[in-house]
C-alpha cells in the first residue's frame, strides 16, 4: 500500500469516528494525517471542527483559517470558521466570515441561519429577521428557523415600541402571528402597538385573542379595557378591569382605571373608599402608575398630592428616556438668528377643543419675529379644523409615522429654539419626545391642567404657561416648572369659531318658560357634593331644569336615578345630544346660568359660555384644574360669577336664578363688550406670548451655559 492509499484509509477512519462521537481517537489520526500532509485543507478543517466542538475555539480558528488561506472560496470552511468565531465570542467577525461566504454561494440555507444567528446574539433582530425570511421561503416547515425567526421578530418589535416606532412594531407582530397562532403575549404585544397607533377597534381583536390563550393575565383584561374606553364602550371597560382586579387584587392602574370610568358614568358608591386608597398609594407606593390626569380629576387630592403622583409617573415611565437625552445630549446654538423658531407638540390638531383654543393665535404670529412650526401626531381627521391648522401654521410636520427618537431628531434638525407641548399627560401623549431635549427650551401649556413632574429634582419642561390666578406665587412649590405667567389669562380664544344658525328651546326639548340651568362639562366633572347643590336648586327655583351633556348612556340613567334619589323628577334634568361644534355654541344661548364643576372646572367649555353670552358660576379649587373658570371669568370682567366655596356658590346660585334682571344685565354686557374683553382679545394675547417667548429665550441665552 502506498502513503497516498495510506492517507485515505487514515483520514476515512478519522471520519468515521469522527461521526461516531470518539473525538480523542479522532483527533489524534487528523493529527498524525497532519504529520505527513500539513497543507491538507480537508484535514486541517476538520479537525478546527473537532476542536470547535470541544470548546477549544482558539485553536479551531487558527485550523480553519489556514484551510480557508488555501482554499478561500470554500464555503464550508468559511461557514465553519464563522462558527468557531461565533464560539470564541467574535460574533462580529463571524458575520463578516458569513458575508464573505454568501457571496460564493448565495442560497446556502445553513449559511444564511448561522448569518441569521450571529446577528440574533448581537441583538440586531431586524438583520437577524431578514435572514430567516429568507429560509423560509425555501423551506417553511423548518421548525427551529421558524421559532428563532418569530423570536426575533418579538425583540425586534418591543424595540420598536419601545422606541415609539409603532408601525414598525404591529408589521413585526403581525408577521409572527401568521407563523404561530398560540402564544398570548403576541396578540398582547400586537394589541399594545395597534393602541398606540389609534386602531382602538384592530387592538380590541388582538386582547381578545391574547384573552382566549391567558385568561387568567390581569394586564390583557387591564389592557382591553383601555381600548374599549377609547371605544366609548364603558360598560364593557368597566367589566375589564374588574375582571383584572379580580384576578390581581394589587394592579394599581386598574383600580385607576376603574374609579375614573366610574365617575365617567357617574357611578359614587364606594369613591370616596376608592379615592382614598388610590391617595395612599400615590404617597406609599412610587412604583404605582397611576394615570396623572386621572388623580387629577379626583376629589379630594390636593396640589402637592397631584405633584408626588406625577413625579412618580415621571420616573416610572420616562427615566430611560431622560436619561438617554442626557446620555446622547443634543448640542443647541447659543445664539438666535433673526427669528425664533417656536415649535408646538400635539396629538390634538384636528376637531379638537385645542382647535377652537390656538387656530387664530397661531395664524396671529408675528412671522418678522418667529417661525411656527407644527409637530401633529393625530390623525388627519380631513376636518376644516385640521385644514385651517395646517394652513396657519409655517410648516406642519407629521411626526405620527416616526419614533420618538426620530421625532426628536427631526426638531432638532429644523433648530427649534422654544418647543410647546399642547397635549402633556393626556391620552395619546408622546412626552417622550419632550424628555430626549431636542431643544434649548421646552414649555408645557394647555393640555394638561398642573405640573408636568420632575425626576431627581430636574424638571421635565423648563416652564409651565400659565397665570397668576391659576398658579398663585405662593403656591410655586406645586409646580417643577418655573412659572411664566401671562397677564391676563393662560387661555387663549379663536373668535373665527364658526356658529350655527340658533336653534329653539323646542328643538333642544327645553320647556319655553322654565328657567334653564345647564353644565354641558363631561361627566366625570359631575361629583356627589356638586350634584347635591344642583338638586337643591332644582327644588328651590320653580319651574327650572337642569340642562346636561350626554355624554353615555349609562351616566344619564344613573343621574336620572340619582335624581329620583333626591327628591327631584326625572323631568326635570334634560339631556343634550352630541351635536356639531358649531351646533353646541348655538345652544348655549338658550340657557340662563352656567353651573361648574369642581375640583375640575370647565376649560374650554367656560370659554364656549362666554363667547355666546351664557354666565357661568364658578367656585375656585385649590388645584389647577379647580381655578381655570375663575381665571377666565377675571378675564371677562366679571367676578361677580366667581365664588370660594360651595355654600357660598350655592346661595349665589339661588340668588341669580331669582333675579332676572342681573343675570340679564350680565349677558348684555358679556355680548356689547366681549370683543373689547382681554379674554377675547386674541391679537393682544398674541403679543404678550410673543413676549414671553422673547423673555426666556433672552434669559436662555444670558444663563451661564451648563
Amino acid at each position: 500500500m502506498n502513503t497516498s492509499q495510506n492517507i485515505n484509509q487514515l483520514q476515512q477512519t478519522a471520519l468515521n469516528l469522527h461521526r461516531n462521537g470518539q473525538l480523542a481517537q479522532a483527533e489524534a489520526y487528523y493529527r498524525q494525517i497532519l504529520a505527513v500532509q500539513a497543507k491538507n485543507t480537508d484535514i486541517l478543517h476538520l479537525l478546527g471542527v473537532l476542536c470547535h466542538q470541544t470548546e477549544r475555539h482558539e485553536e479551531a480558528i487558527r485550523l480553519i483559517e489556514s484551510a480557508v488561506a488555501l482554499e478561500p472560496r470554500n464555503a464550508d470552511y468559511l461557514n465553519n470558521l464563522g462558527l468557531a468565531l461565533r464560539g470564541s465570542g467574535q460574533v462580529e467577525r463571524a458575520i463578516t466570515i458569513y458575508q464573505r461566504a454568501l457571496k460564493i454561494t448565495p442560497k446556502d440555507i445553513d449559511l444564511i441561519s448561522n448569518l441569521g444567528n450571529a446577528f440574533q446574539s448581537l441583538e440586531r433582530y431586524e438583520e437577524a429577521a431578514g435572514c430567516y425570511r429568507r429560509v423560509l421561503r425555501v423551506n417553511p416547515r423548518d421548525i427551529e428557523i421558524r421559532d428563532a425567526h418569530c423570536y426575533a421578530l418579538q425583540r425586534l418589535g418591543n424595540q420598536a415600541h419601545e422606541s415609539g416606532h409603532y408601525l414598525q412594531a404591529e408589521a413585526c407582530y403581525l408577521e409572527v402571528t401568521q407563523l404561530i397562532t398560540n402564544d398570548a403575549a403576541v396578540y398582547y404585544n400586537l394589541g399594545n402597538a395597534q393602541r398606540e397607533l389609534g386602531k382602538a377597534a384592530e387592538a380590541a381583536a388582538s386582547y381578545r385573542q391574547s384573552l382566549k390563550l391567558a385568561p387568567g393575565d390581569a394586564d390583557i383584561h387591564n389592557n382591553l379595557g383601555n381600548v374599549l374606553r377609547e371605544l366609548a364602550k364603558l360598560d364593557e371597560a368597566i367589566a375589564c378591569y374588574q375582571a383584572a382586579l379580580e384576578i390581581n387584587p394589587g394592579l394599581y392602574h386598574a383600580k385607576v382605571h376603574l374609579v375614573h370610568q366610574k365617575q365617567h358614568i357617574c357611578d359614587w358608591a364606594n369613591l370616596n373608599t376608592d379615592i382614598a386608597l388610590i391617595r395612599s398609594w400615590v404617597k406609599s407606593a412610587p412604583q404605582a402608575q397611576i394615570s396623572p390626569f386621572a388623580f387629577l380629576a379626583m376629589p379630594g387630592t390636593t396640589a402637592e398630592e397631584q405633584r408626588l403622583c406625577v413625579d412618580n409617573w415621571v420616573k416610572n415611565r420616562y427615566q430611560g428616556l431622560i436619561q438617554q437625552g442626557k446620555k446622547n445630549a443634543f448640542e443647541h446654538r447659543q445664539a438666535s438668528g433673526s427669528k425664533l423658531k417656536i415649535g408646538y407638540l400635539s396629538g390634538d390638531f384636528r376637531l379638537h377643543p385645542l382647535a377652537s383654543l390656538i387656530s387664530e393665535l397661531i395664524e396671529l404670529h408675528d412671522r418678522s419675529h418667529f417661525e411656527i412650526f407644527a409637530y401633529s401626531y393625530s390623525l388627519d381627521d380631513k376636518t376644516t379644523e385640521r385644514q385651517r391648522l395646517q394652513k396657519a401654521f409655517d410648516h406642519f410636520v407629521d411626526i405620527r409615522p416616526m419614533s420618538q427618537q426620530d421625532a426628536a431628531k427631526r426638531i432638532h434638525a429644523d433648530g427649534i429654539d422654544i418647543l410647546v407641548d399642547l397635549t402633556g399627560f393626556t391620552q395619546s401623549s408622546r412626552t417622550g419626545i419632550v424628555a430626549l431635549r431636542p431643544t434649548p427650551i421646552s414649555v408645557s401649556w394647555l393640555g394638561f391642567p398642573g405640573t408636568m413632574g420632575s425626576l431627581d429634582g430636574q424638571a421635565l419642561f423648563d416652564y409651565l404657561l400659565s397665570d397668576a390666578f391659576i398658579t398663585q406665587p405662593q403656591h410655586a412649590d406645586n409646580y417643577a416648572e418655573q412659572l411664566a405667567l401671562l397677564p391676563d389669562c393662560y387661555q387663549p380664544n379663536d373668535r373665527k369659531r364658526p356658529i350655527a344658525k340658533a336653534a329653539s328651546r323646542a328643538e333642544c326639548s327645553l320647556p319655553d318658560d322654565a328657567f334653564v340651568f345647564c353644565c354641558f362639562n363631561q361627566t366625570f366633572k359631575i361629583l356627589p357634593d356638586m350634584f347635591d347643590i344642583w338638586m337643591r336648586l332644582l327644588q328651590a327655583v320653580p319651574n327650572s331644569v337642569l340642562w346636561l351633556l350626554e355624554c353615555n348612556s349609562r351616566a344619564k340613567a344613573n343621574l336620572l336615578n340619582e335624581a329620583q334619589a333626591r327628591g327631584v323628577a326625572p323631568s326635570q334634568l334634560i339631556f343634550a345630544p352630541r351635536v356639531s361644534m358649531d351646533k353646541h355654541l348655538a345652544r348655549h344661548a338658550l340657557a340662563d346660568l352656567f353651573l361648574d364643576t369642581l375640583p375640575y372646572n370647565a376649560h374650554t367649555t367656560t370659554s364656549d359660555a362666554l363667547w355666546m353670552g351664557l354666565p357661568i358660576l364658578t367656585c375656585v379649587g385649590e388645584t389647577f384644574a379647580g381655578r381655570v373658570a375663575g381665571s377666565l371669568l377675571n378675564a371677562a370682567n366679571l367676578p361677580e360669577l366667581t365664588t370660594y366655596n360651595l355654600q357660598a356658590y350655592e346661595a349665589r346660585a339661588l340668588a341669580l336664578a331669582g333675579n332676572p334682571a342681573e343675570l340679564s344685565s350680565i349677558k348684555h354686557k358679556l355680548l356689547q363688550t366681549r370683543d373689547a374683553l382681554p379674554l377675547f382679545d386674541t391679537p393682544a394675547f398674541t403679543r404678550h406670548l410673543e413676549q414671553i417667548y422673547q423673555d426666556i429665550w433672552a434669559a436662555k441665552l444670558a444663563a451661564k451655559p451648563n
